[in-house]
């Protein structure tokens, strides 16, 4: 006997590999196309936001610089600042604004009713104007009564 040992002459079957799940590939597919249909419908809403012109943004940022005034009034009643001096430029801008309703409205500006309600709220304003608020029930007074003057027209116009 030799003492080395005799080689093996049956060889191991190799095990076959067992083949990956194509459920990774599809959702990386999946989540490719998602992200890149996302890109692509911000991208158009983007590019159809661009065309619109200062005509059609008008309206809402009259709105907003109306709101935004009627606001800054109210927090200068709120915290007691209820002099004419801290009032008159925001009743004076609220007036100001008020001049460009037909122009920021133009398809309302043959409207019977849209005039009226745009010349009650400049009426308003020149009252307030005239005799400007000298405390703060004053300012609430002038203040509700503009709100009740765009009540009027929004019940009549908003969508």
């Amino acid at each position: 006997m030799s003492s080395t040992p005799e080689p093996d002459t049956t060889l191991p079957v190799p095990q076959p590999k067992p083949q990956p799940s194509a459920a990774g590939r599809y959702l990386f597919l999946f989540l490719l196309g998602l992200v890149l249909g996302i890109v692509a419908v911000v991208m158009l809403l983007r590019a159809l936001e661009n065309r619109k012109t200062w005509r059609d943004h008008y309206p809402h940022a009259s709105m907003q610089l109306l709101s935004a005034h009627v606001a800054q009034a109210r927090e200068k009643q709120d915290a007691n600042r209820c002099n004419p001096t801290d009032i008159l430029p925001h009743l004076q801008s609220l007036r100001s604004l008020g001049n460009d309703f037909e122009a920021a409205f133009l398809d309302l500006a043959q409207d019977r009713r849209f005039v009226e309600h745009a010349g009650n709220f400049r009426a308003t304003l020149d009252s307030a104007l005239s005799s400007p608020p000298l405390n703060c029930t004053g300012v609430g007074e002038a203040l509700s009564s503009i709100g009740a003057a765009c009540k009027a027209c929004h019940q009549d116009f908003r969508n």
